[in-house]
C-alpha cells in the first residue's frame, strides 16, 4: 500500500480526494494523510516515516510548499513531491524543479492526470527502494566475503559443494558477556544493540586475529571455531586477549552504567562440519555440531565472571604452554560422570 501525504490549506480538498480515490481507498492500495502546511507536513512525515509521496501546494500560510521542498530534500531523499498549484508559471515551475519536486500539476486539479501521475511517482519510488536494498544487501555481503568467493557462491561447484559434510579436528570456543540479560531487560532495544554490538567488536577482533572465525551470535554469545595448525592454542590465545580487551573497557556511562566481562569455555577435537538446517526453507547454517561441541558450551556455563574454563583432556594438551588451575569436578548435562575443570590463568 502506497502511502501519500497531501499538504495543502485548502479545507475542501481532502475530501475531495477522499471521493476521487475512494476505491483505491477502500483496496488499500492508497493511504492519505493530510497536512495544512509545511510544518504541518514535516511532523506528519515524522509520524509516518513510510510515506512514498508528497502532494503539494506552493502558496500554505507558515510554510510554503517550495521551502517544504527544500527540507525534504535535506530531511527525507526518498520521498518524491509533486507540486499541485494553481501558480503555474515557468519560474514557480523551475523553482520547484530545481528543488527536487518529481512532476508538478496545475490547478484546478484534473483527477485523471493526477492519478497517472501519481502512479508514475509511486513506481519510481519503490523502484530506487529496491535498488538500495539490493545495494544494502550486496555491500553487507561484500563485508564478510571476498570477490573470489562471491565468484565461487554463483557457480554449481558452489550448490553441491553446500550439502558436502566432513569431520574436522577442530577447537570451539563459547563466550558470553555476563549479567548481560539484565540489561536487555531494563534498556531500550537501541541501546542494548548498540552496546552489544560494541562489545562483539572487540571480541571479533581478537577471534579474527588468531585466525578463528565466528560460526553463530547466540544472544549475547558468540560461538567461534578455530581450524588447522595449532588450533588449541590459538584459540586460547584469542580466549586470554578477549578477557584481556573486554576487562579495559570503561564502564559504559553515556549509554547505562554496566562494566562487561566474559565468562568463556574452550574444548577441542573430532566434530562435524557441515550445513545444517532446511533445504525446503532454504534456510541452512555452515556449522559444526558433535560432543565436543556440546561441551564447550558446557563449559561456558559452568564458568564464571573472568574464567576461561577447560576440560581434562584439554588441559593435558595445554599444560607446558598455559599457566592453568584446577578447579575440581562440576556435572554437566548428558553426562553420567562428572568432568575435571580447570581455569586458564595465562
Amino acid at each position: 500500500m502506497a502511502k501519500i501525504l497531501v499538504a495543502d490549506d485548502e479545507a475542501d480538498l481532502e475530501s475531495l480526494i477522499k471521493q476521487k480515490f475512494r476505491q483505491k481507498i477502500r483496496e488499500q492500495q492508497y493511504e492519505f494523510i493530510f497536512a495544512i502546511n509545511g510544518n504541518d507536513a514535516l511532523a506528519k512525515i515524522q509520524q509516518h516515516p513510510d510515506i512514498d509521496i508528497v502532494l503539494s501546494d506552493i502558496n500554505m500560510p507558515e510554510m510554503d510548499g517550495l521551502t517544504l521542498l527544500s527540507r525534504l530534500s535535506e530531511s527525507s531523499p526518498l520521498i518524491k513531491s509533486v507540486i499541485v498549484s494553481a501558480y503555474g508559471d515557468m519560474e514557480n515551475i523551475r523553482t520547484a524543479m530545481n528543488r527536487g519536486a518529481f512532476d508538478f500539476i496545475t490547478k484546478p486539479i484534473n483527477f485523471e492526470d493526477l492519478s497517472l501521475t501519481m502512479e508514475k511517482t509511486i513506481r519510481h519510488v519503490l523502484q530506487i527502494r529496491e535498488t538500495l536494498k539490493a545495494i544494502k544487501e550486496n555491500n553487507i555481503l561484500k563485508m564478510y566475503v571476498d570477490e573470489t568467493v562471491l565468484n565461487f557462491m554463483g557457480s554449481r561447484e558452489f550448490e553441491s559443494s553446500l550439502m558436502q559434510n566432513e569431520t574436522v579436528e577442530a577447537t570451539v570456543v563459547f563466550v558470553d558477556i555476563c549479567s548481560f540479560t539484565a540489561i536487555s531487560e531494563n534498556e531500550s532495544p537501541d541501546t542494548v544493540v548498540k552496546l552489544l554490538n560494541s562489545y562483539f567488536d572487540v571480541m571479533v577482533k581478537e577471534i579474527i586475529a588468531q585466525g578463528g572465525y565466528i560460526d553463530k551470535f547466540i544472544g549475547d554469545a558468540i560461538m567461534a571455531v578455530f581450524r588447522g595448525n595449532y588450533n588449541l592454542d590459538r584459540a586460547i590465545d584469542a580466549s586470554l586477549a578477549m578477557r584481556t580487551e573486554i576487562e579495559k573497557l570503561p564502564v559504559s556511562s553515556e549509554i547505562v552504567s554496566f562494566k562487561p566481562k566474559v565468562s568463556i569455555g574452550i574444548n577441542c577435537g573430532e566434530m562435524i562440519s557441515g550445513n545444517i538446517g532446511s533445504a525446503n526453507l532454504r534456510r541452512l547454517d555452515y556449522t559444526v555440531i558433535g560432543d565436543v561441541v556440546n561441551i564447550a558450551q558446557r563449559l561456558q556455563s559452568a564458568a564464571k565472571e573472568g574464567q576461561i574454563i577447560i576440560n581434562e583432556g584439554t588441559y593435558q594438551k595445554v599444560k607446558e604452554s598455559f599457566n592453568c588451575k584446577k578447579i575440581g569436578e562440576v556435572s554437566v548435562k548428558n553426562k553420567i560422570h562428572p568432568i575435571q575443570i580447570y581455569e586458564v590463568l595465562d
